[in-house]
């Protein structure tokens, strides 16, 4: 069960308003948050150019008087008039619709209203996203929500007479699938993909395919428009959805959605507020987050630069955090016991000393969990705790003198670089970045192969990389904001980010892309390319690709953050975004090509990227111009 001291937010959309702070308490009393209106009477046509109403006296709508400004700016949403045509072949009604969108938008403006809807009636927009866009580019105004159906109202005519076979079907022929998915892609790539447009997604009674649902989780969904059509009726009387509907309310509430119910009662004897609470019921009913999920709380979709863990030295704030996954260390730990029990002969665990070293040791957790491995595996281990960071040494010789004892040697030194006075058995270390190698840690392992025994055991043995194309326009355009004054506007599409994924749809499953061993034999080099083939099963807009990495610990234990595979619980790491500059609109069936390369000079590591089919882009960050990991 949710956290059910949170409640939804649910408005109410009214057609007719005769009384405006009637309708607003009589929403209000009955559960809901906000009210959705017409600016203008829905039926009043102006005449601008010619008409007989082109010289009509008298207020074009209601004064602003009726409510305070608190109110409006709060509590009221306003819609455009339903009878405007921009996109017209009749030049006076194009025309009028033009001025009278302008003389609504401006009013919307004046009363400070949080939003406007706009309603998308088919792909037929061009004009209506230029008038729009004017204000969009203005910088001022509110939110534009435009309201966009699951399915055309063509299609919804043509499922009832199919529900229905009493009534012959005479224009199935004539209504072809016309996917609202592209309407809604069309107007917001007219309007510059503004950040300031949001999709109202109207429920349909008869729901389209799952891939076209789940494609919707890609894009800015605000509000779900729930029409009273759609609800059922329980054994009780009480308004209900079906299950189908119910299962894709609760899919968007993990947006945090709201919700717009619209549509006359039908309940006349429940009321109105038998609705609000059914819905409230829904979201009281989801299903609780995660540890995941609540760890991340606030930080969805926030891009961060990752972590140069060589070049920099962590604060202690950063190991906390890392220190704080439960998961994570329990799995290091058992990969321990079981590298010891491996190493070590039951006969000879009383005269056999391993020798351990935990290269980055950070803080200890490492080291800890080693300690605690070797006593449940009853085996004598003798460990280094290796650490570059020298804030960090001093915590690991404070948790020498407190709890580890002489068992634990503390070495300040970066490990490329140390002498060791022995060599290992077994090393372990942490040095994984949210797309496995991202974090230089092939080229750490690599420069501590001086100091290990022919037989040692790596822990990790083993990471790849995966990849996968994702569509959403939310991080693309927080992309698309940073500004750098000292850096050219393509340097931000140039860098990865780690970002916890979530107003984002991955287009296919990820695939593997590099893969790293350890102890590596032979002469290592560890520049990289793959190219990758995607399968588009339905339209939608490259924004970019989504990283992870699995992890193999030793034997069959093993980390990921792949998402078919996500160790349960573990919240370490954040997937990693490797964004396009230009997104690219894929259609169904269509194969997506990408090329990835890892490169390795003698002072950085850096990516290269770009998509080949269905069309060419240019490659991103050639010669880590924009972005490069510091050796």
């Amino acid at each position: 069960m949710a956290d059910n001291t949170q409640r939804v937010s649910c408005g109410r959309d009214l057609t007719s308003v005769p009384d405006l702070s009637s309708d607003l308490e009589n929403s209000m009393k009955a559960g809901f948050d906000f009210i959705c209106i017409p600016l203008v009477h829905p039926r009043y046509q102006r005449e601008f150019s010619d008409g007989s109403a082109k010289d009509r006296k008298g207020p074009v709508t209601r004064s602003d008087f009726l409510l305070n400004c608190n109110d409006w700016s709060t509590l009221v949403v306003g819609k455009v008039s339903p009878w405007l045509q921009l996109d017209s072949c009749h030049e006076v009604i194009r025309r009028n619709s033009e001025k009278a969108l302008r003389q609504e938008l401006m009013f919307s403006c004046h009363l400070a209203l949080p939003s406007i809807l706009i309603h998308l009636k088919n792909g037929n927009c061009v004009n209506l996203a230029r008038v729009v866009n004017e204000h969009l580019i203005s910088g001022s105004g509110p939110q534009y929500w435009i309201v966009v159906p699951m399915k055309s109202a063509e299609e919804e005519c043509l499922s009832t007479f199919e529900s229905n076979p009493a009534e012959p079907c005479t224009i199935e022929k004539q209504v072809q699938h016309e996917d609202t998915w592209k309407w809604w892609n069309k107007f917001r790539t007219l309007c510059g993909s503004s950040k300031k447009l949001g999709v109202v997604l109207e429920l349909s009674a008869d729901l389209p395919s799952d891939l076209e649902i789940d494609r919707w989780t890609g894009e800015p969904v605000k509000v779900l428009m729930l029409s009273t059509k759609i609800f059922l009726t329980n054994k009780k009387g009480f308004p209900v959805l079906s299950r189908a509907h119910q299962l894709v309310v609760k899919q968007f509430f993990k947006l945090d959605v709201q919700l717009v119910l619209t549509g006359k009662v039908r309940h006349e004897d429940k009321g109105i507020k038998s609705y609000q609470l059914y819905l409230d019921h829904l979201f009281q009913t989801r299903d609780p987050p995660d540890n995941i999920s609540q760890f991340a709380k606030g930080y969805e979709d926030f891009l961060q630069c990752p972590l140069q863990p060589l070049m920099d030295n962590l604060e202690s704030q950063t190991y906390e955090v890392f220190e704080k996954d439960p998961i994570k260390y329990s799995l290091y730990q058992q990969a321990v016991y079981f590298a010891l029990l491996d190493k070590v002969p039951e006969t000879e665990s009383q005269t056999q000393t391993i020798v351990l070293m935990v290269l980055g040791a950070g803080r200890g957790p490492l080291v800890t969990a080693s300690l605690r491995a070797a006593s449940v595996a009853h085996r004598n281990i003798r460990v280094y705790a290796v650490e570059k960071n020298p804030n960090a040494v001093i915590t690991l010789e404070n948790m020498k003198l407190d709890s580890w004892g002489d068992q634990v040697t503390i070495v300040s030194c970066d490990m490329r670089y140390w002498n060791a006075p022995e060599k290992a058995d077994i090393i372990v270390s942490e040095l994984l970045g949210s797309f496995g190698d991202n974090e230089l840690s092939p080229e750490c392992l690599d420069g501590a192969m001086n100091f290990l025994k022919e037989d040692s055991i790596s822990i990790p043995s083993k990471y790849s990389s995966y990849l996968a194309p994702l569509q959403s326009s939310k991080l693309w355009n927080e992309v698309r904001l940073c500004r750098d004054k000292e850096k050219p506007l393509e340097a931000h599409f140039e860098t990865p980010y780690v970002v916890r994924l979530h107003n984002s749809k991955l287009l296919d499953e990820p695939k593997c892309l590099f893969t790293f061993e350890h102890p590596a034999k032979g002469v290592t080099d560890n520049n990289r390319y793959a190219s990758l083939e995607f399968d588009i099963g339905v339209d939608s807009v490259l924004h970019g690709f989504g990283g992870y990495f699995h992890c193999t610990l030793y034997r069959d234990i093993s980390l990921s953050i792949v998402p078919s595979s996500h160790t349960p619980g573990m919240f370490s790491w954040f997937p990693i975004y490797f964004p396009i500059q230009d997104p690219i609109y894929l259609r169904g069936g269509e194969k997506l090509v990408v090329h990835f390369w890892r490169a390795c000079s003698s002072k950085s590591v850096w990516y290269e990227w770009c998509v080949a089919e269905p069309v060419a882009q240019p490659i991103h960050n050639p010669k880590g111009r924009s972005y490069t990991i510091g050796l």
